[in-house]
């Protein structure tokens, strides 16, 4: 809704309204519904039963049992107990939306996907209706409105016109960072430019460094910082610190002048990012890190690599929650049918690029209650100020992206898994085949990613048939990646038996505490004992290729 609305008044959004897609077919040839009509009693019964114990709860409280649902953080401020009205509604809706989950089971005539489907929207629905995200049934926003004379109110809704000004949903205030002073800003230069990226070299910080060199591919979706936020969570310092030579690709957001992008092009702008850095250090060979989407693309440049005999130009390749095979790709195969590529393709009208606002929202949909409901309680209902979060600042510093290629990931890879299946897809005329892939693999998944699940990323080691390392990493596909070893967060398992599947491995792998990342750091040493001394074209700009500016380029603050 607030996307719809900031398309008609907000001077960021596109000038013509998108052209939206023919729904027609969503009411014609529908399944045969039916329900389970004992699952359906049974839950009508205890349905009833549970409003019955509400009420009797609250006549006689020490003739009913304690309610279920107090480790809810929606309602954890003291309000909804200690306030009686508040704590009806709270437990009422409780009990209303547990059993409209659970209806969802009883119907039936539906496959697989639609029943997903149904569950995913009926919890949507659920979230969005909760109390707390009513000014009327939230006591913590009318007792602030009484307190501060309504001036919570008045400042809510400057942050709701703000967004809608904005055509986003914010999660941190934008002047909070500067990217070039508080994020991104490991030292480096911008050695090499192509109207689809820009090579970014850093500067050494150790007098000698790893010979081999690392390029990393951040995902084309997002702004290439996630990897170097704030000096103490930055993966890149902490990797110059580490002896590296890193290289890091920054992906220009798309414009009209991107809508013949392809998977071609990105293949293409790897593998040249690849040469140039071969180039220009005299070296035979980098390591490669593909993070998210850019860890789905480098497996078919090793695959294309692989195909035309030119696999030693990559030494090893490090895949960070990527996906390769998506027969279990989790909850972002829901939105992925006919209808809802048919509606991407109308929001990117026929400039030839996808807003990138479209896809935030959709991410956040994923997870509605943490990164919607929860900004409009506090921002919009209490009007507080946003919390100063670099990793917020990030994840609403949205990229376009090339209309076509969205069009074609999506439905050739989420929809049609093409990629998993040997000749499938070409590759500027190479038929693209996992399988020929013998590239030394260190893949990282995150226990909690909703994005891409553990499940899904173990299935590179399905394919690939080179020495595997693979690492389960605590948290989701965010905070279990970018995991500083200062911060002595989480853990992760690795395990030296061989496994056939995802829950052997697990079972026999063994925990460590805090970060993967000197376990990486050890596993590409053993690939790269060598050094050399961290002068000339290991300096950025001293080589072959003139520095063109000053980290982190350009390219990252173009919109």
């Amino acid at each position: 809704m607030i996307l719809e609305y900031a398309s008609k008044r907000s001077p960021h959004m596109p000038a013509t309204a998108p052209k939206l897609p023919d729904f027609s077919r969503l009411w014609t040839n529908q399944p045969s519904l039916s329900f389970d009509t004992e699952k359906l009693a049974d839950a009508q019964a205890d349905f009833w039963k549970e409003s019955l114990t509400l009420w009797q709860r609250f006549l006689d409280p020490s003739a009913a049992p304690a309610p279920k649902g107090d480790d809810d953080r929606r309602f954890a401020a003291p309000q909804w107990r200690d306030l009686p009205l508040f704590d009806l509604i709270r437990q009422s809706y409780q009990i209303v939306s547990e059993h409209m989950l659970r209806s969802v089971e009883a119907i039936g005539g539906l496959s697989d996907k639609q029943q997903e489907q149904l569950r995913f929207a009926t919890r949507s629905f659920v979230e969005a209706m909760s109390p707390a995200n009513f000014v009327a049934t939230n006591p913590q926003a009318l007792e602030k409105i009484i307190t501060t004379r309504g001036e919570s109110l008045l400042k809510g809704m400057e942050n709701l016109l703000s967004d809608l000004d904005r055509g986003q949903l914010t999660h941190s205030n934008r002047g909070a960072f500067e990217v070039g002073r508080d994020l991104a800003s490991t030292p480096g230069k911008v050695i090499h430019e192509t109207p689809l990226y820009q090579l970014i070299h850093y500067t050494p910080a150790t007098k000698a460094v790893a010979k081999i060199p690392l390029v990393i591919f951040p995902p084309w979706i997002n702004r290439f910082y996630i990897l170097d936020l704030k000096p103490e969570k930055s993966f890149v310092r902490w990797a110059v610190g580490e002896g590296l030579s890193v290289f890091m690709v920054s992906w220009k957001s798309a414009d009209e002048s991107l809508a013949h992008v392809m998977l071609d092009d990105y293949v293409s702008a790897q593998i040249d990012a690849i040469d140039t850095i071969r180039d220009l250090l005299g070296v035979e060979s980098v390591h490669a890190v593909g993070y998210c989407v850019a860890g789905t693309t480098l497996a078919a440049t090793l695959a294309w690599l692989a195909a035309k005999n030119e696999a030693e130009k990559v030494a090893s390749a490090t895949f960070f929650t990527a996906q390769v095979d998506f027969a279990d790709a989790g909850d972002l195969t829901l939105f992925i049918d006919d209808t809802q590529l048919d509606l991407a393709a109308g929001l990117a009208g026929d400039k030839g690029y996808l807003d990138g606002r479209y896809m935030a929202a959709t991410f956040n949909l994923l997870r509605g209650k943490d990164l919607i409901w929860n900004y409009v309680v506090q921002n919009y209902l209490m009007g507080e100020d946003h919390t100063a979060f670099d990793l917020l600042h990030w994840n609403g510093d949205v990229t376009n992206l090339p209309a076509a290629w969205h069009q074609s990931y999506l439905r050739d890879l989420y929809r049609d898994n093409l990629l998993a299946q040997p000749g499938a897809l070409t590759v500027m005329g190479v038929p693209i085949d996992l399988s020929k892939v013998a590239t030394p693999a260190y893949i990282q998944a995150g226990r909690e990613d909703h994005i891409a699940p553990p499940q899904s990323v173990w299935k590179i080691t399905e394919h690939f048939k080179g020495p595997l390392r693979f690492v389960l990493a605590g948290s989701g596909h965010i905070a279990g990646v970018v995991n500083p070893p200062a911060s002595g967060k989480y853990q992760y398992w690795t395990s030296d038996t061989p496994a056939e599947t995802l829950e052997e491995f697990v079972a026999a792998a063994k925990e460590t505490k805090g970060s993967w990342w000197p376990h990486w750091r050890a596993w590409l040493v053993g690939r790269d004992g060598e050094t050399v001394s961290a002068t000339r074209a290991r300096v950025p700009g001293k080589g072959k290729r003139k520095a063109i500016e000053d980290a982190p380029g350009r390219y990252v603050t173009q919109r």
